[in-house]
């Protein structure tokens, strides 16, 4: 079976992210909780299936956007077993920023 590994950086990530759609709404929070847990099980077994992006990070590390909150992006290291997720972020971020 194929696994995934937060970071303690994507863990904070993902808690702040909930945490403020949380305080508008639980349900809402939930709904992007299950996607998010969706999505990390799904690239677990299928980790090339996401993006480079090199014009954000020279890092050999690939996005995946979360269905259907396509706003929020998932970086990880599909090289990693398990895999390594380094960051969950909202696509708004200045991305290279955080990806140095």
């Amino acid at each position: 079976m194929s696994s995934y590994q937060l970071t303690s950086r994507a863990r904070r990530d993902l808690l702040g992210i909930l945490d403020y759609i949380e305080a508008d709404s639980p349900d809402a929070a939930a709904r992007v909780e299950s996607a998010v847990l969706d999505s990390l099980a799904f690239l677990a077994l299928h980790p090339y299936a996401g993006h480079i992006r090199p014009q954000f990070t020279g890092r050999a590390v690939r996005f995946w956007p979360v269905h259907p909150f396509s706003r929020y992006l998932i970086v990880y290291d599909p090289a990693t077993k398990p895999l390594s997720v380094i960051r969950i972020f909202h696509g708004a971020r200045d991305l290279g920023r955080y990806l140095t």
